[in-house]
């Protein structure tokens, strides 16, 4: 099975240069915890989560109206392609801790794929269990 078959899309998105304030009412709005960022060409930039605007924003005193995406977000992205295997990608999410990945073609985003797409499909249910595994797993080490 592919990722393409198995992702969620179109993606809701937004640019780097809005501001924490937008990016939370989108975040609420459509009930979602993650944004990818892209910019005016399309091509993905970094993601920015709902812990990002709370950690990297409000608990440091930044004021959310002034502050731009840019400057809360996660720039190092993990992706994955369309016709990349959704076994594999499962692997990737648990290898990297990650429940969410977007899917990128030509470094544009297509849409998002995460271990509850997964692990709704019988033929990869396997895989997103094991990635969850390997998430858990991953993170008791970093307790320790």
């Amino acid at each position: 099975m592919k990722v393409r078959e198995v992702m969620t899309g179109p993606v809701i998105r937004i640019h780097p240069e809005e501001t924490v304030s937008v990016a939370a009412r989108t975040l609420a709005n459509h009930n979602i915890g993650i944004l990818p960022v892209c910019g005016s060409d399309g091509r993905l930039c970094g993601l920015v989560t709902d812990r990002d605007l709370v950690t990297r924003c409000v608990a440091s005193g930044r004021d959310p109206g002034r502050t731009q995406v840019r400057e809360v977000m996660t720039g190092r992205v993990i992706s994955v392609q369309p016709d990349a295997d959704a076994g594999a990608a499962a692997h990737l999410m648990g290898r990297e801790q990650i429940r969410r990945l977007p899917v990128t073609e030509n470094g544009r985003l297509c849409g998002m794929i995460s271990l509850g797409d997964l692990a709704v499909r019988q033929e990869t249910g396997y895989d997103a269990g094991d990635a969850l595994a390997d998430i858990s797993a991953n993170l008791s080490r970093k307790d320790k």
